[in-house]
């Protein structure tokens, strides 16, 4: 993993969040960046793996908490007034899961 993937993907996972949160909920965009920032426990489920890192495997699809039926029910929270920034949290985490495999993977434009 080179430095510039290792900076856009930690970037993607907690900067830009703030981003997202400054923008679009700038009434209480603290407690929003916080929010996305709290569901990253949903990596605890690499926990499960071994090894528990691995440079080149995509968590897409791989760990528990990464599944399509996971992302359905992430999906799902969106329509839910309580649970729709963590959908959004959830979701915006597993689409920079997916860009940092496919930047392993050397997918180009």
């Amino acid at each position: 993993m080179s430095t510039l993937q290792t900076l856009v993907h930690y970037s993607l996972h907690f900067l830009v969040p703030g981003l997202i949160a400054w923008v679009f909920f700038r009434q209480e965009w603290k407690k929003v960046w916080l929010i996305f920032t709290l569901t990253m426990v949903v990596d605890l489920d690499h926990l499960l793996a071994d090894p528990v890192f691995d440079p080149k495997r995509c968590s897409i699809n791989f760990h528990p908490l990464h599944t399509y039926y996971a992302m359905a029910g992430y999906f799902l929270m969106l329509f839910h007034p309580k649970t729709r920034i963590i959908g959004i949290a959830l979701l915006f985490h597993m689409f920079t899961d997916w860009q940092d495999f496919l930047w392993t993977k050397g997918f180009k434009l």
